[in-house]
């Protein structure tokens, strides 16, 4: 590792403003605690940081101990991204679902709801809303994650969002752009390459955006994929064309912009993780998301280095880097002003689950009786991408043990699901749950067996409902967060 200058010069400290790492453990680590002495600006929470609200108020609480301007960050979507919930699952309905229900007050209450427990928390900057117009149904990343495929759907949604959040003195980061929602590749692993026209990149991927910065969005997260028609070279993250061009000059976006997160593959497998952040800060990026995998000390010192060597070598302008570094701080600046002058917002802790009933979408294909019986919930369990992760609980299974006592849940995967659920179930009336069948042949054999030797079973869609509906009764929840899965068991009990 190179050589870390750890002075207090105005160098060193830019170097370690722009960076927004992750740490580990649910208590505030002493090399952290150190680093906020010598300029670190910006920590990220991620579910590993998570036991429950009290904890992490205790966390942010001692962590401004140290610097009382100090931006926390979370990657908080709701609905099947959550980490301030990562335990019992979300809340709140994720974006699919406020797109099909389709009521921008509904999503502005929302946002502001989370935002107010957010602030609470001592959190001020949310990498969220997901701005993505979900254009590739089978999009392995996005999905749910997404208001829709109707850019103007999104455009009216992603503002409310933005609106409501930001009502709240939490800082939103409208995601992921220049967006992500026609790709077929996850980043996490790979960089993707999304093709299209200047045409459909304008009035598809890019209105969202525009709608974002109309709204007042204090932060625009990169994505790290490359787009051609823009920069046949770079991914947008470490693209001038993109972010400066693009994103400053031609949009008019003058707030902070965030990195997507560093050590995913797109970068630090192409680039690796230090040229990547030396590139990111000169392409126009102002603060660098790094460390939801795993992120310590002696990676902030290394990342700082390869700064300041870049400048002093000449790689990048000292200029750029301390424009960023104030960009950095002048959200922090923002987000003690906001807080100090908005009244106190009214609590709402219903908001969520009355979205969540809202977005339930019951189609009857078949006459059947009311379930009033125990019944067997066969969950077929996709892999979780990296985004959401396998740590939320998700499903129906629990609310339908609570509602029908005596039902049993079981999960499933791979080509013998279905004749594996059947004998399970072992004649007793099934509850089928799928997430994205449209996506994973194996899950759509799995109902075909199950609806070919019990017609009357019911299936839930908790993923992008494209596929047709089928089963006795069909019901599409438009994500997988807690409160989905309460509205989906409300909804079969009620028949």
């Amino acid at each position: 590792m190179t050589t870390t200058t750890t002075g207090t010069d105005t160098l060193t400290r830019d170097a370690l403003a722009v960076l927004q790492p992750g740490f580990a453990g649910t208590t505030a680590p002493d090399w952290v605690r150190r680093r906020l002495g010598e300029g670190l600006a910006s920590v990220a929470l991620f579910g590993r940081n998570v036991v429950d609200a009290e904890q992490v108020t205790a966390l942010t609480a001692a962590l401004r101990a140290e610097r009382d301007d100090l931006l926390v960050a979370i990657d908080e979507e709701s609905g099947d991204v959550t980490r301030l919930e990562v335990r019992t699952g979300s809340s709140f309905p994720g974006s699919h679902a406020l797109g099909a229900v389709d009521d921008v007050a509904l999503t502005r209450d929302v946002a502001a709801e989370l935002g107010r427990r957010l602030a609470a928390c001592g959190v001020n900057l949310n990498w969220a809303p997901s701005a993505d117009v979900n254009a590739n149904p089978d999009n392995p990343v996005i999905g749910v994650r997404s208001f829709g495929a109707d850019p103007h759907l999104v455009a009216r949604h992603t503002a409310a969002y933005v609106e409501g959040l930001q009502s709240t003195g939490v800082a939103a980061c409208t995601k992921h752009f220049p967006g992500h929602g026609d790709t077929s590749v996850d980043s996490h692993h790979a960089v993707p390459h999304i093709d299209l026209d200047a045409t459909t990149l304008h009035e598809r991927e890019l209105a969202p955006f525009r709608a974002a910065i109309a709204a007042g969005t204090r932060a625009v997260m990169s994505a790290h994929i490359r787009v051609p028609v823009l920069d046949p070279d770079r991914p947008a993250t470490l693209s001038g064309r993109i972010l400066t061009d693009l994103l400053r000059g031609e949009l008019g976006y003058d707030g902070l912009i965030v990195t997507d997160g560093m050590e995913m593959q797109a970068i630090s497998g192409t680039y690796g993780l230090e040229q990547g952040v030396v590139l990111a800060i000169a392409a126009g990026a102002d603060a660098i998301c790094v460390g939801g995998g795993l992120c310590d000390e002696d990676t902030v010192l290394s990342l700082q280095s390869a700064l300041v060597d870049a400048v002093r070598s000449g790689r990048l302008a000292e200029e750029r880097l301390a424009d960023a570094a104030a960009r950095v701080r002048a959200l922090a600046d923002w987000t003690a002003r906001v807080r100090s002058t908005a009244s106190a917002a009214e609590a709402r802790p219903e908001i969520g689950l009355t979205a969540a009933r809202r977005a339930v979408t019951v189609t009857r294909t078949r006459p059947t009786a009311p379930l009033a019986a125990p019944v067997y919930v066969a969950t077929f369990t996709p892999v979780a991408n990296i985004a959401v992760g396998d740590e939320t609980p998700w499903g129906v299974g629990a609310e339908l043990e609570r509602l029908l006592p005596g039902s049993v849940t079981g999960r499933f995967s791979g080509p013998d699901a279905g004749a594996q659920a059947l004998k399970a179930a072992d004649g007793r009336r099934v509850v089928a749950v799928v997430r994205d069948e449209h996506r994973h042949p194996w899950m759509r054999t799995a109902l075909d067996t199950l609806l070919g030797a019990a017609p009357d079973t019911v299936v839930v869609e908790m993923g992008v409902p494209q596929s047709s509906p089928r089963g006795a009764l069909h019901i599409a929840t438009h994500g997988a967060a807690r409160v989905c899965g309460i509205a989906a068991a409300e909804a079969i009990v009620a028949g």
